[in-house]
C-alpha cells in the first residue's frame, strides 16, 4: 500500500480530481494549506504600501492506494496538475509507503480497508 500525497496549484484541482476519477480513483483526503518552495511568493501593493506573500495558496491531497495503483495515480496528478506551458510552483508529488490501513466502520484492514 502506498500513500500519494500531492501539493499542486488552486486552480488545477478540478482537472486533477476529474482525472483521477476517471482513472478509477476515488478516494481522497484534500486540503487547503499554504507553503513556500522555489515560487518564493510575490510582491504586491496595498494601501500603499509594499508586501511580500511567502505563503502560497496551495490544494494537498492525500491518496491511500493498493500498490498497482500508485504509478497511476502518480502519472495522473502528473499530467493534469501541470499548467500549460509548465510553471515554477505547479506543485511535488510524494510517494510513501503505507504501513497498515484499518476501516473504522468493519475493523478490516490493509487492502480491504482502502477499497470502497
Amino acid at each position: 500500500m502506498k500513500m500519494v500525497v500531492a501539493i499542486i496549484r488552486p486552480d488545477r484541482f478540478e482537472a486533477v480530481q476529474a482525472a483521477l476519477v476517471e482513472k478509477e480513483i476515488h478516494l481522497m483526503t484534500v486540503s487547503d494549506v499554504r507553503g513556500c518552495g522555489s515560487q518564493k511568493g510575490f510582491t504586491e501593493q496595498f494601501r500603499g504600501r509594499q508586501g511580500t506573500i511567502r505563503l502560497l495558496p496551495k490544494v494537498k491531497l492525500e491518496i491511500a492506494v493498493n500498490d498497482e495503483y500508485a504509478d497511476i495515480a502518480v502519472k495522473t496528478i502528473l499530467k493534469a496538475a501541470c499548467s500549460e506551458p509548465p510553471r515554477v510552483g505547479d506543485g511535488k508529488v510524494f510517494v510513501l509507503s503505507l504501513e497498515e490501513c484499518y476501516r473504522v466502520r468493519t475493523g478490516e484492514q490493509g487492502i480491504l480497508a482502502i477499497g470502497p
